[in-house]
């Protein structure tokens, strides 16, 4: 079976415990067992019959009590061996209930077999035990006798398993795998038979199914719980999300909506920026290390050389090796995080081939054919609502579904983006509807993620006047939830516009776009924390491409990124790459710029820090003397380089080292104007022209 029952392993009850408090856990035990629940309606048989022969136990063991012999010193030994052995039957069946009471019902309905199956043992077991209770010795009374016997009977007629249901469930899982539509009247006959009503309980049996597959709990039945997430997920949106809802009156929606915000648009928990590849910005499954120092997921990264490319995404640096080192610390971090936050995680040990939970999806067929139905059946969906006028409730219900598919792996992504969900969801962007919004702008971010929805994205009608309308939205006029969803959306809006840059043409198209670089420079000066992160990201990928840097720059991009150095950690990096293709002047020229960015050298992130010294150096190449000159009026700078050098990355120190060497060239190169000055002043008559203060280039 696929969890062994825990109980299978304690001890006997140990015979220091008297007799008289072994009859009472019997007989509490009884009681508990004679409450259970069937924890599907499929195993009702099976839990009832538990039911009933608990509660005859119970009256057994309370008439026992009543009648003295739980008061006894010592029962006889026979009697005292017998109920021990029993006591740990029922303990084993309390912990086979407990055992399947948190299973998913498509588990438990799979397994059925062996849950039936060891039920059976078990009432064996308790049967035989009841048998060789000596009646005659504990002076039992007729009638208790005569329960005894029954419930010896019973339990050998134990209750077996919802058969049918398995066996249509598995037939459906084929005709799925053979591209067979599944009839909505059988969809909802199944799901009634497995006690699935409503969304919610289908969206949790949903996540408890992708627990369970990611933690290998039933490796005989995982390919069949793999098909069974991408069913469900189909009859989710044919049932229930995506139907036609009941009419509601405007006080109700408004009180949906605000669920909806609080509790629906909660993110499941957001990995932390460090265990998010900067490549695909998702959860880094096998964080490796490149030789510019950076981790990335092994598959982005591997894609990214395999395309050609031999540098460093997000430093620009050109890598002398292509070698991928196992980030083993890491991949440990993401996993435990994983596992605080109930997410699925690879469970394979580091170096073993064994693909992940979420690989054998993409070779499940039935999962495959069940998500291309899926986002098929969404995007008629929403082209039908699109056609039909339909109210604002039924399309946001459509979106949200295609927004959660989107997020669940690259091949519902392709079958979304196949299906031409894009130019449905781009007129959404322009939504009076805050929420509809939300959801339209996070649809489409998810499905940019993957190559081929990029390209339908940008060569959808208005795509990109689109999300600048949503990056450039005023939530000055709303409030409360409504303003947080409006700035989540524009947050969204420009991690769309990051993902679509990561492609070298679309990156020229938008940075020719005054619209998005003004739109992503005021949210990057006005937008919360998350937002301006965004923003900032954004930024620094358009100022991969020389051409964007005098728009970027006339836009006001170095005056934001000064001001958010020791904020964010990006800042750095957005100046360093303004600096290196044409921005250095504009830099220079912001009050307090080199002060900002000698303090992150020293109190910044690893990251960061690396920047703010290629940045400095920099400045001292492109604009010289000036740059020099504002470096070293910054008080500990010395100090600052001379730490780097010391505990920084490889590329850190290399920097350091060379700031150093600027900074002490442009040292000497004043010390000799000053004497030369000296001189001249002591002998004015020599005539001698000083000249002024160069730094020697580096």
């Amino acid at each position: 079976m696929g969890g062994n029952c825990k109980a299978d392993a304690e001890p006997s009850t140990p015979s220091s415990v008297p007799d008289g408090e072994v009859l009472r856990s019997l007989h509490r035990l009884a009681r508990e067992l004679s409450a259970t629940e069937a924890p599907a309606p499929f195993m009702r048989g099976v839990f009832a019959s538990v039911s009933r022969r608990a509660r005859l136990l119970a009256a057994i063991f309370d008439d026992m009590l009543l009648g003295g012999a739980g008061l006894m010193v010592a029962l006889p030994r026979s009697a005292s061996l017998c109920l021990r052995e029993t006591l740990l039957v029922l303990q084993r069946f309390k912990a086979l209930v407990a055992d399947c009471s948190t299973r998913s019902r498509m588990r438990l309905l799979l397994q059925s077999d062996e849950v039936s199956a060891r039920a059976r043992e078990l009432q064996h077991d308790l049967a035989t035990l009841l048998d060789l209770l000596p009646v005659a010795e504990l002076g039992l009374a007729d009638d208790v006798a005569d329960l005894l016997a029954l419930a010896s009977r019973q339990c050998r007629r134990a209750a077996s398993g919802d058969t049918e249901l398995k066996a249509g469930v598995l037939a459906l899982i084929r005709e799925v795998e053979r591209e067979i539509v599944p009839e909505r009247e059988r969809l909802e006959r199944v799901l009634e038979e497995v006690g699935i009503n409503d969304p919610a309980g289908c969206g949790e049996e949903i996540e408890t199914l992708e627990r369970e597959i990611g933690d290998r709990v039933a490796e005989r039945w995982n390919p069949a719980m793999i098909a069974l997430v991408g069913l469900l997920r189909y009859a989710k949106c044919v049932l229930f999300s995506a139907a036609t809802p009941r009419a509601t009156s405007s006080s109700d929606f408004y009180k949906v909506v605000d669920v909806d915000l609080e509790e629906a648009d909660e993110e499941p928990a957001s990995p932390p920026p460090d265990f998010r590849c900067p490549i695909s910005l998702e959860l880094m499954r096998d964080p490796v290390v490149a030789a510019s120092g950076q981790t990335y997921d092994r598959e982005s990264i591997a894609r990214w050389f395999g395309s050609g490319k031999s540098t460093c995404p997000k430093t620009g640096q050109a890598l002398t090796s292509l070698e991928l080192v196992p980030n083993k610390a890491l991949k440990n971090l993401i996993a435990r995080w994983c596992r605080q936050n109930g997410i699925p995680v690879d469970a394979t040990e580091p170096g073993k081939s064994e693909p992940s939970a979420s690989v054998s999806a993409a070779t499940n067929k039935a999962a495959l054919e069940a998500a291309r139905m899926t986002a098929s059946f969404l995007v008629k969906k929403l082209s039908s609502a699109s056609t039909s006028f339909s109210s604002n409730e039924s399309t946001r219900r459509v979106v949200r579904e295609i927004r959660q598919l989107a997020r669940s792996g690259a091949d519902d992504r392709a079958f979304i983006g196949e299906a031409g969900a894009a130019a449905l969801l781009v007129p959404l962007l322009r939504s009076d509807d805050a929420a509809l919004q939300l959801d339209a702008v996070t649809a489409l971010l998810n499905l940019s993620l993957l190559d081929a929805n990029k390209r339908r994205v940008m060569r959808a009608d208005g795509a990109v006047d689109a999300l600048c309308h949503v990056m450039a939205c005023s939530s000055s006029s709303n409030s409360g939830a409504r303003s947080a969803t409006s700035w989540r959306a524009r947050e969204n809006a420009a991690a769309t516009v990051l993902s679509l840059a990561a492609v070298h043409a679309y990156r020229r198209r938008l940075g020719r776009d005054t619209r998005v670089v003004e739109s992503l420079v005021q949210l990057a000066r006005a937008g919360p924390a998350c937002t301006r992160k965004d923003a900032l990201a954004a930024l620094l990928c358009l100022s991969g491409e020389r051409e964007n840097v005098g728009r970027l720059v006339d836009a006001g991009a170095a005056e934001v990124a000064v001001s958010a150095v020791g904020e964010e950690e990006t800042a750095a990096a957005v100046l360093a790459s303004l600096a290196k293709r044409g921005g250095a002047e504009a830099i220079v020229n912001v009050d307090g710029a080199v002060a900002r960015l000698v303090a992150e050298m020293r109190r910044g992130t690893e990251w960061s820090r690396e920047c703010a010294a290629a940045a400095l150096v920099l400045l001292c190449r492109r604009v010289g003397a000036v740059a020099v000159a504002q470096i070293m009026a910054v008080a500990g700078v010395e100090w600052a380089v001379w730490e780097l050098m010391g505990c920084g990355t490889d590329r850190a120190r290399r920097k350091a080292a060379s700031l150093g060497r600027a900074c002490r060239r442009w040292a000497a190169a004043a010390s000799a104007a000053a004497n030369a000055e000296q001189s001249s002043t002591e002998c004015p008559t020599s005539g001698a022209v000083v000249p002024q203060a160069t730094v020697v280039a580096l």
